[in-house]
């Protein structure tokens, strides 16, 4: 069986694009790598990325130069995981209070590893976890 190599892309779908990009590209500091009217894409950690698509925006296929994008969709509070360093948990906590970010959750792993959890604008159950959540991991 050929090997999956990683996950590469992560959507987010979003009912205010300018809103969802501000909070990913502020108080979360990812990078942003392109934007256009229809899409956000952030750079996380140079090892993957995520996407911002306003919510009922990519229904339609998207040509390109290169082929066609087919449709996409989603809806409902989505999650994600980001993974951080075990030292940078108590920063992260301070810079999300600071921010008036509420964690809405923290979880410790039988593995050690530990979760904070907090809503993104749209809903969406954001995740940083530390080492110690999954084998591997």
């Amino acid at each position: 069986m050929p090997e999956i190599a990683g996950i590469l892309e992560t959507v987010l779908y979003v009912e205010d694009l300018a809103r969802a990009a501000a909070f990913w590209g502020g108080p979360m500091g990812l990078p942003c790598l392109h934007e256009d009217h229809r899409m956000r894409a952030f750079d996380v950690a140079g090892r993957g990325v995520l996407l911002l698509f306003p919510r009922g925006g990519s229904l339609n296929p998207v040509p390109t130069p290169g082929g066609t994008i087919p449709p996409h969709d989603g809806s409902g509070p989505l999650h994600l995981a980001l993974s951080i360093l075990a030292d940078a948990l108590g920063p992260w906590e301070r810079h999300l209070a600071a921010h008036g970010i509420a964690i809405e959750g923290r979880t410790t792993w039988p593995r050690g590893g530990v979760s904070l959890y907090f809503r993104d604008p749209d809903g969406h159950l954001v995740e940083l976890a530390t080492p110690g959540l999954w084998k591997g991991y």
